[in-house]
């Protein structure tokens, strides 16, 4: 008898073992989509710890629960973890489920690479993370690494933080190569360019993006490693070098970013708001020229970040009307968003209210980013908490909001189970009125002269910074009560059919919900328009 029960326990331990490994080791799009996922969604949580933490310290002027310090070393960790460990793997996740599904794919192009992206991404953030145990204080320099800062004056945990921004850029440029060879090569007979969903368009342009951007960001890391180890200058001014070059560099990687990070999400919003109008996406073409035109001027606007450095004159004037250009074609997108939801049937499903809101949100952090594009605006804003309020409703309420619309809309494709709508709607709406509460109070404060990374303020802001930590704390519990309906929608029945949304168009909705392993094992056939 105990030989039968020490067999049984032998084999549930190999299939707990073969289950571990199936996902550590599996090359299909859908795994690899949720394991990109749920490592974001970890990554949101404690990056919006650290967040909450700094908001903590800033309910109050004076010394709270930490020193100045230790504040910039969360300022440090914060940026860089939610950029790189949360949204961009929570992107991708997406363009692993979503790209083969929409073009008719069995899979990614190349399978084991898509693999191997995924588990770089752990050992980069470790790696990063680690910056704070390796010995000295950990870096305070803020996720922009500016120089002397991260050169002369850098703690020794800055080499770890740089080794892991080029696992994080190698697993970025994999992946993009991986998505350009799918889309070229194994889209379906009759899915032409110009017939792809918005959400592969977005991330077709986004991974040439990042394909041109990730090297530039390589080697400006690099000359800072060789700088503090191997007797270079480039950034010190005492060897013939140049503190603003960093700068240069940097942000030339930097603005485009911000189009990596909302280039997917507009291909998101692009799908859901025809879904729940039940119209035709407005302007189908030229949202993918505003896309390609959007990419091409994010490369020439970065001096806006600079304009304090002491830039020549006619430099700040060119970058000022190449930022103001670059809201051109924008606001294409958000017209046509609008068009298509004028006289529509609208249904105010928790994906279409999040999209609906990220719409007016995007387009209110929009505008402020114009305010910014303005020189002599902004040698007031620039480094004012204005530029915290702005950048966190173009990426929160933009990027985030976008996110979080498409796991509602699309939770229901890949588990065959409905989450509950009452708490979805819950959901949207403490978040709303949350984000609102924290980030509108930033740009008084900001307009009114509260510099940035400093934990500490006069005691006339007071009140506004209590409204937004207290904001900042609802907040992040409202995303607790996201996750708690994504999990508890995985125990409900699967009885979803396909066709998950009336008005929902494209391939992913012939297939069963969740899909099949292999979602088409012989290529569909695309006949008319993905927008008609």
């Amino acid at each position: 008898m105990q030989g039968v029960r020490s067999n049984h326990m032998d084999a549930v331990q190999k299939t707990r073992s073969a289950r571990l490994m199936r996902w550590v080791m599996t090359t299909n799009h859908k795994d690899i989509g949720t394991l990109y996922l749920w490592f974001s969604f970890s990554m949101f949580l404690l990056a919006g710890g650290m967040a909450l933490l700094m908001r903590i310290e800033l309910s109050m002027p004076g010394e709270q629960i930490m020193q100045p310090l230790f504040y910039n070393q969360l300022v440090t960790a914060h940026g860089l973890v939610m950029i790189f460990g949360a949204i961009m793997p929570a992107l991708t996740g997406f363009a692993n489920w979503q790209i083969p599904l929409m073009i008719g794919a069995s899979d990614l192009a190349f399978p084991r690479l898509n693999n191997w992206s995924f588990w770089l991404l752990p050992f980069a953030i470790t790696l990063l993370l680690s910056s704070f145990v390796v010995g000295g204080p950990p870096p305070d320099f803020g996720w922009t690494f500016y120089a002397p800062l991260s050169t002369t004056y850098g703690p020794p945990g800055t080499d770890a933080m740089i080794l892991a921004i080029h696992l994080l850029g190698i697993s970025s440029i994999i992946g993009s190569i991986n998505i350009i060879a799918t889309i070229l090569n194994l889209r379906a007979p009759g899915m032409t360019l110009m017939n792809m969903p918005i959400f592969v368009w977005g991330w077709f342009v986004t991974s040439f993006l990042i394909l041109a951007i990730m090297p530039i960001l390589a080697a400006t890391v690099t000359m800072v490693l060789t700088d503090r180890h191997f007797g270079t200058s480039f950034f010190s001014a005492a060897g013939g070098g140049d503190p603003v070059l960093f700068q240069h560099l940097f942000w030339f990687f930097g603005h485009p970013e911000v189009y990596v990070l909302a280039m997917p999400a507009f291909g998101i919003i692009s799908e859901i708001i025809p879904t729940f109008s039940r119209k035709a996406l407005f302007g189908a073409n030229c949202m993918v020229y505003a896309i390609i035109a959007i990419a091409l001027l994010s490369f020439i606007v970065w001096v806006h970040h600079m304009f304090t450095t002491g830039v020549l004159l006619v430099t700040q004037l060119f970058f000022m009307y190449t930022t103001m250009i670059i809201a051109v074609p924008t606001g294409i997108k958000v017209f046509n968003w609008v068009a298509t939801m004028h006289r529509g049937s609208i249904s105010f499903e928790p994906a279409m209210l999040f999209a609906i809101a990220f719409v007016l949100m995007f387009t209110f952090g929009g505008l402020s980013g114009i305010m910014l594009s303005v020189v002599p605006a902004d040698y007031q804003y620039h480094d004012s908490y204005f530029v915290v309020g702005h950048f966190h409703y173009v990426i929160v309420t933009g990027v985030y909001y976008a996110l979080v619309s498409g796991v509602y809309y699309w939770y229901p494709k890949w588990t065959g189970r409905m989450y509950s709508m009452k708490l979805a709607n819950w959901h949207f709406w403490v978040t709303t009125i949350a984000a609102n509460f924290t980030f509108m109070p930033m740009l008084f404060v900001g307009l009114a002269g509260m510099p940035r990374r400093i934990p500490d303020f006069p005691l006339e802001f007071a009140e506004f910074n209590l409204i937004a930590s207290f904001g900042s704390l609802v907040f992040g519990l409202a995303q607790l009560l996201f996750g708690f309906l994504l999990i508890q929608g995985l125990w409900r029945p699967k009885n979803v059919s396909g066709q998950v949304w009336d008005g929902a168009k494209g391939l992913e909705w012939t297939i069963s919900s969740p899909p099949p392993y292999h979602s088409f094992m012989d290529p569909p056939k695309v006949v008319g328009k993905t927008y008609q």
